[in-house]
């Protein structure tokens, strides 16, 4: 365990924090949290190359914390209907794609390249930034309608990268893998 990784489960364990708070309709602190959160992840990556401190299980455990924090704004903004359960159901039906996509290749015999691509990262760029904006202006009772241009750019990357990931994976192995 070395400080990089000890941020990494800081920011595992703010998720409860955080969810709690958008529960409640504590707004400005979840996005405090989130902030937190994001400062976290910037600091693990920056200590870890800096301090020659990268690690197997740090290596696991960011991408897994990033996208555990991700995907629990979306879940819960959807269950206190915040946003629509149907943007919710689309972002965590890629994750899930591309979970078991991996999975399988890792359980046989295939090598899969999962490198982020441009789409992929686009795609995280703007759900965080979606999430960040509703819950900002969640916090001062802002009509939502404002964001439907981002909402809709980022449903289309989302479903884009969703594919592309498949079609890299076909391409790579000749079956629906990653």
């Amino acid at each position: 365990m070395n400080i990089p990784n000890s941020l990494t489960l800081l920011r595992i364990l703010l998720i409860p924090v955080y969810i709690g708070l958008l529960v409640y309709g504590h707004f400005d602190q979840a996005l405090i949290v989130l902030l937190i959160a994001g400062i976290t992840d910037a600091l693990d990556g920056t200590i870890a190359r800096a301090a020659n401190q990268k690690t197997r299980l740090g290596a696991f455990l960011d991408p897994l914390a990033d996208k555990l924090l991700l995907t629990s704004g979306f879940i819960t903004l959807s269950i206190i209907h915040v946003i629509p359960s149907w943007v919710t159901i689309v972002v965590v039906s890629r994750d899930v794609m591309l979970l078991l996509g991996t999975a399988v290749a890792e359980l046989s015999e295939f090598k899969i390249d999962i490198t982020p691509t441009f789409l992929g990262k686009g795609t995280t760029f703007l759900q965080l930034s979606y999430v960040i904006l509703v819950i900002f202006l969640s916090s001062r009772n802002t009509d939502l309608t404002i964001l439907y241009p981002l909402l809709f750019g980022m449903v289309t990357f989302t479903l884009l990268s969703g594919f592309h990931y498949l079609y890299r994976g076909y391409q790579r192995t000749g079956t629906a893998v990653l």
